[in-house]
This record gives structure tokens, C-alpha cells and sequence, in this order.
């Protein structure tokens, strides 16, 4: 019995006349994720896309974990195609398609969708003969409209009749690269793969900078980032991350700047440098984990220093959210585990021990001042080194 993914998908049919073009972003998306896995056809039609394997060998358990991940997709489910698009072909393949799970529950009922207003039979009578069928096969199951063990889908399309049976959920979202390009500024902390993940989940295509501070931090600190990107990739597509060696900057931070003002001062120059670094990758604003009040350089007036620094948007996806939401979502993306590894980024190198929560702009001005950083800024921009992230095994 030939199987297929049937993929259904949210806001992008509310996308008006720009509709197709989020719709052809998503299909190509769909073959760059599956284009190791074997040859496909996928075609879009009625608010649907059907992904169609055409290798015998492709294992659809595994597509469907890929799928599962791809932004713009609300559900997704395996569909057997019936060879006939007849009512006959139908009531045949539904019991056969479904008969392990048929087997093994004591309720169900059957809902029908006629895409193709030619078909003879409307929705309600494709729903009763199933379910008619159904029940001869099987005469130990009852009908539940309410809420049944098992809904059994019958789909009427344009090219084909199709059966299947629970829709799985989807990434939501919409396609990556229908939203422009930014720069997330990653750590190797809980958060900003977490402000990764939930920016792309908008249309954002990622390019990631990191921040390292040798031999303040160590290389499997950078390692460690490398491996979060990975897990976000698998959303959010390939991407370049760009490391900044930060330590010259750092020391001076520290020598020549008031204690107070360390995080702050250190938080505007990583902004400085990544716009520079997203400007010239064409990047529209940069992308940070922050939570409001979460720590000292997050509070209101300490954020309002930071973005000073900069004259792109800064997006912060996480701003109202707690704790505990943030450290849902990296479970749910399976970054937790990854993010609270021991070893330590830059942003933790030379924490102040009383940090100012209210900082006062002119006066931070003046203490970065002190630095002139200029020239290290430059240096620094000289040196990146350059990680291309993709979601294989090199």
C-alpha cells in the first residue's frame, strides 16, 4: 500500500497574495531538509502539501522526524493513497490501512474531507459508509462522536483519495527565510538558543556570533555552543557562526572601567561588534536572549544602555517570559542539557560584584570611554573565525 505525508499548513494561507510565496519557500525548505534521505515529489494543493517518496528504501518513520521540525507546518500525518479515487477504493483501503490501530482500540469515528466537489458522494456519506465498513471489519468497536480512541481522516483531493489517521503537530511558525536575516547573539547559556529557535520560528534565517575569551574560556566552551547550534538547526536550517575573540577587550574592561559598569560596557561593545559583523552579511537586526529583570544588565534601564550601542532593531523574543518558560522550550528542542554542560562563556569572565541595575547612559558613555576600544574592536573584527553549522555528522 503506497503511503505518503500529507502536510497541512496554519497562518500562511492568511498571507493573502504573498500566499504562494511562503508556500514555495516551505516546499523548498521540505526538500532541503529530505534531500539525503531519498528522492520525492511534493506538490501543494487545496492548503495541503503531499509529500510523495519515490524510493522504496525511504523510511517514513524517519521523514516524519524531520518533518515534524520544519517551521511552517501545523500537522502532519501518513496517509495511505487508495489506488482508485472511488468511494469502492475508499471503503476498501481505510479498514486494511488502519487495521493495527483498528485492532487494538474500542472507539472510534470517521470524518470526511471533499476537496473535489466533483466527487459523487458528499463528506457526511463518505463519513457513514466508512464508518459502515469499518464496523463490519471489525464488530468489536462502537461509534463515539464525542471522544473516540481513533478519528479516522478521509481526504478527497484533486489527484488522489487518501486515508489516514491522527494528525501529529507540526513546528508551526512560518518558513525560514520568508522573514529576512538576523544575528543572534549566542551564549552557551539556556537562553539565547532558546531566542534562536523562537526567531526562526518567524521566517528569521539565523547567523550566529559567539564571544570567547581564551584562556578565560576554553575551547570546549566553543564546542559547546557548536553542538547547541546544531539542535537549533535542525529547525532553523544551516548557518555560519562567527567567533569574536574577545579577550584583549575584556582585560581592558577590566583594568581601565569602573567595577560597576563591567557588564554593561562589555554587553555595548558585543553589540558594536555584531552589528558590524551583521551589516556585512547582510543581516536587518540582531537577536539576543534577555529577559526582563532577569539579571542586573537586564533590567529596563540597563537595556536601554545596551541598545544605545547599536542602531539596528534588537529583537528579544524572550523579554516577558520566566524562567521556567524559557527552560520548557529548550527541553522541547532538547538544548537544556546541552546549555547547563560546566563550561563557561565570556559572560561570565569578570562579573561585577554590585553590578548597577539602574545605570545612568551619559555616565556609562563616559566609563566605556576610558577603554578606547576602537583599535580593539578592529582587531577583533580581523581575527573572526568562522564554523559553518549544519545538522550532519562531518
Amino acid at each position: 500500500m503506497k503511503e505518503i505525508i500529507l502536510v497541512k499548513v496554519g497562518e500562511i494561507v492568511l498571507k493573502g497574495l504573498n500566499r504562494r510565496q511562503f508556500e514555495d519557500k516551505l516546499i523548498k525548505n521540505i526538500k532541503k531538509v529530505l534531500r539525503h534521505m531519498g528522492r520525492f515529489e511534493i506538490k501543494s494543493a487545496q492548503s495541503a502539501i503531499s509529500i510523495i517518496p519515490l524510493d522504496d528504501f525511504i523510511d517514513l518513520d524517519e521523514v516524519c522526524e524531520h518533518v515534524r521540525k520544519i517551521f511552517g507546518i501545523v500537522t502532519y500525518s501518513r496517509a495511505a493513497i487508495c489506488p482508485e479515487k472511488t468511494l469502492e477504493s475508499i471503503l476498501e483501503t481505510a479498514p486494511k490501512y488502519l487495521e493495527e490501530e483498528l485492532k487494538n482500540i474500542k472507539t472510534f469515528k470517521v470524518e470526511a474531507k471533499r476537496s473535489d466537489k466533483k466527487f459523487p458522494y458528499k463528506s457526511p456519506e463518505i463519513a457513514r459508509e466508512t464508518g459502515a465498513e469499518i464496523l463490519r471489519e471489525f464488530p468489536h468497536l462502537k461509534v463515539d462522536v464525542h471522544n473516540p480512541d481513533l478519528v479516522v481522516n478521509v481526504e478527497v483531493r484533486d489527484f488522489n483519495a487518501y486515508v489516514r489517521g491522527k494528525a501529529l503537530k507540526g513546528a508551526g511558525g512560518i518558513p525560514v527565510g520568508t522573514g529576512g536575516n538576523a544575528a543572534i547573539l549566542i551564549s552557551g547559556g539556556i537562553d539565547s538558543p532558546v531566542a534562536a529557535y523562537m526567531m526562526a520560528k518567524r521566517g528569521i534565517r539565523l547567523t550566529a556570533i559567539h564571544f570567547a575569551s581564551p584562556p578565560y574560556t576554553s575551547e570546549r566552551a566553543e564546542q559547546k555552543v557548536v553542538k547547541l547550534l546544531k539542535k537549533v538547526a535542525l529547525y532553523s536550517g544551516d548557518m555560519n557562526m562567527y567567533t569574536v575573540p574577545f579577550t584583549e577587550i575584556q582585560e581592558t574592561i577590566r583594568k581601565k572601567c569602573p567595577e560597576e559598569y563591567f557588564t554593561l560596557i562589555m554587553r555595548r561593545l558585543m553589540m558594536k561588534i555584531s552589528e558590524r559583523i551583521a551589516r556585512d552579511k547582510g543581516c536587518l537586526a540582531l537577536i539576543t536572549g534577555e529577559s526582563l529583570g532577569q539579571v542586573a544588565s537586564q533590567t529596563i534601564h540597563a537595556l536601554a544602555c545596551t541598545d544605545n550601542a547599536t542602531d539596528l532593531p534588537v529583537f528579544r523574543p524572550l523579554i516577558g517570559m520566566d524562567k521556567q518558560e524559557i527552560i520548557d522550550i529548550s527541553y522541547d528542542i532538547d538544548t537544556f542539557e546541552t546549555s547547563i554542560e560546566p563550561y563557561e562563556d565570556c559572560c561570565t569572565v569578570f562579573t561585577p560584584k554590585h553590578p548597577r541595575t539602574k545605570p545612568v547612559l551619559e555616565r556609562v558613555i563616559d566609563a566605556e570611554k576610558l577603554g578606547e576600544f576602537e583599535p580593539m574592536i578592529e582587531r577583533a573584527l580581523e581575527n573572526l573565525k568562522v564554523t559553518y553549522i549544519n545538522t550532519r555528522e562531518d
